[in-house]
């Protein structure tokens, strides 16, 4: 039986194509804005700056960023105007997708009043968040312009917090929350889609740059292998972030764990679940195996296996990662409604026993990433310094050889 036909028979209320186009493709614009400036400015920016980067390869790699970063511009402008109407048709009562694309629906739907008791117009909040996330896709767009490209770094970096800012100022409530559950609730949220949309869209846009049908200089091998070491310290605090807030979110809308199988919420939770702990066992793959290979060929300066590892091997698996990082975007827009209200629960409502144990799932999550990149570190060195293998030089030291992925 599908997950669809479930939905139909235990009273959850399957969202409409358009909803589930938008929404995912309200957060494919955050994935490629977001994930693609923080990557570039934490990752590949830090790396071309390097000394022994050298100057052909770096050429061409910002060349592609700049083409990337401008259509991610693109793509967020698109996806912004669609969840806008989105919004429009949700507030409509029924009004039809086609009608809330008009501009004059948008138009009352930002201008309408605030509500009773709230203290901002839930309009103004998205005029706000729409005149942001304009500017952040015209910084980027911009990109497209030959001239602009030559401030490649600081439009990127000013594209950054501007994108963070699209998603952060949607999430303002119009009204006080009324107590600290909602206040974490909204926290949460938002930690779990900024990390989530960092980890899936820097991904995305490492496995794009890396995919190139010219032959790359010499030291390219050793430039991926830089992007590679620093994205993945990006990675492992998104995988912290994402599964702790995820912990939160899913304890507020799951009552039990059979809840996960038995009502329609918790079907598509689970997916979600299932599909996000392929990512992390993939970057456990790469962080365990692929990793120390590549630690091996710097120390031996194997610039042949170098190059295979980073711009071969290594662009295949993080495609893998997308695709699966994709389809937890796909599932997103099925989690509407609650598992607790779909079985009869009560609402979730916290107490010291909840946060106690969330303190000690957070304890246990942090000291089991630290052991993951210590191991890895180990495996690295051992790997790197194994018998036939020369000391390796400062330039080709392994150490913070955690998860590319993960």
């Amino acid at each position: 039986m599908s997950l669809l036909h479930l939905a139909a028979s235990a009273g959850y209320s399957t969202p409409p194509l358009w909803r589930v186009l938008t929404k995912a493709g309200y957060f494919i614009g955050l994935s490629g804005a977001i994930g693609a400036t923080v990557t570039y400015a934490v990752s590949v920016r830090p790396a071309l700056r390097a000394p022994s980067s050298d100057a052909a390869d770096v050429e061409v790699l910002q060349r592609k960023s700049a083409r990337y970063l401008a259509w991610a511009g693109v793509v967020l402008l698109v996806a912004g105007y669609f969840q806008l109407a989105a919004r429009v048709a949700r507030a409509g009562k029924g009004m039809p997708f086609g009608d809330s694309l008009s501009p004059a629906r948008i138009g009352d739907f930002l201008t309408a009043p605030a509500a009773k008791g709230a203290w901002i117009a839930q309009g103004a909040v998205h005029i706000a968040q729409n005149v942001v996330l304009l500017a952040a896709a015209v910084t980027l767009a911009a990109l497209f312009l030959p001239r602009a490209r030559r401030h490649l770094n600081a439009l990127a970096l000013t594209a950054l917090p501007l994108s963070l800012a699209v998603t952060l100022i949607g999430a303002v409530p119009t009204t006080a929350p009324k107590n600290g559950d909602k206040v974490l609730d909204l926290l949460s949220g938002q930690l779990h889609i900024i990390s989530g949309v960092v980890w899936v869209g820097g991904l995305a846009v490492l496995a794009s740059l890396a995919t190139s049908r010219r032959l790359p200089g010499q030291g390219a091998g050793l430039l991926w292998a830089d992007i590679w070491r620093r994205f993945s310290l990006v990675a492992l605090v998104c995988v912290g972030a994402v599964l702790t807030s995820g912990l939160w979110l899913s304890w507020k809308h799951v009552g039990a764990v059979s809840q996960l199988w038995t009502t329609t919420y918790g079907l598509f939770l689970l997916a979600k679940i299932l599909l996000v702990l392929a990512m992390v066992a993939a970057g456990g793959a790469n962080q365990f195996w692929l990793m120390p290979r590549i630690a091996k060929a710097r120390a031996q300066d194997d610039t042949s296996s170098l190059l295979h590892l980073t711009l071969r091997h290594f662009p295949k698996v993080v495609w893998g990662e997308v695709a699966l990082g994709a389809a937890v975007l796909a599932v997103v827009p099925f989690l509407s409604g609650s598992a607790r209200s779909e079985a009869g629960n009560p609402a979730a409502v916290s107490s010291g026993s909840v946060f106690a144990v969330g303190a000690l799932f957070v304890l246990t999550l942090a000291a089991s990433l630290y052991v993951t990149v210590r191991t890895s570190d180990a495996l690295a060195r051992r790997t790197a310094t194994a018998p036939g293998s020369p000391s390796p030089s400062p330039s080709a030291s392994p150490s913070a050889s955690t998860p590319a992925s993960a």
